[in-house]
């Protein structure tokens, strides 16, 4: 009979969507072969279930899509996502430094080839939301910058999108949610660790 401490998580049917048994099994001796407790191991499988769900929904883009849709803008999620890239770029974020945004680094930051992604900025700027703009490091280069159109439509998203993370947290206690935002940050800083990435531009 196996002692309490050691029984396997699996024993039991997981709750729907968290995996079927046999991935449960197969990646729970791993994980105990690491050394971690069969709770943890249970937790963390029920965390990686969750996690893919999140990352799915990153990745169709649920969330600026329903955002949109709210907003009235017309906009393809690809559309919107260059948009805030070139923002992102503007103000350094997840880079060492604020950069002039040309289609490359669109490119680069949105991992598309640069034909598709000057074919998205020409989109933008066809909808008068970026302009195009001579480099002022660089006279011979082209920038996108967005316009006072494409900043006001920016900042109708990040207001819908604060009023629906409001209400996601609203029950939240205050400690709840430092805690999650201490958690993920440290989750998020093994992830930086174990998958760093080929570009090396930390966005």
């Amino acid at each position: 009979m196996p002692h309490p401490d050691r029984m396997d998580p699996t024993d039991t049917p997981p709750p729907p969507g968290k995996g079927s048994p046999s991935y449960r099994a197969q990646v729970g001796g791993q994980l105990a072969a690491a050394g971690f407790a069969p709770a943890a191991i249970a937790a963390m499988l029920d965390f990686d279930a969750e996690h893919f769900l999140f990352v799915r929904r990153v990745m169709k883009g649920d969330m600026p899509q329903t955002l949109m849709a709210e907003l009235g803008t017309g906009l393809e999620a690809s559309q919107f996502h260059a948009l805030s890239a070139i923002l992102r770029i503007r103000g350094g974020y997840g880079r060492p430094a604020p950069q002039e945004p040309t289609v490359g680094l669109l490119a680069e930051e949105l991992c598309l080839d640069p034909s598709r992604a000057s074919r998205i900025a020409a989109d933008l700027v066809e909808r008068g939301l970026v302009a195009r703009a001579v480099s002022q490091e660089d006279g011979r280069r082209s920038i996108l910058n967005p316009t006072e159109r494409g900043m006001a439509l920016m900042q109708a998203f990040l207001a819908a999108k604060w009023q629906r993370n409001a209400r996601i947290f609203a029950d939240w206690s205050v400690e709840d949610i430092e805690t999650f935002a201490r958690l993920f940050a440290r989750y998020s800083e093994g992830m930086r660790r174990e998958y760093p990435g080929a570009g090396g531009t930390g966005a």
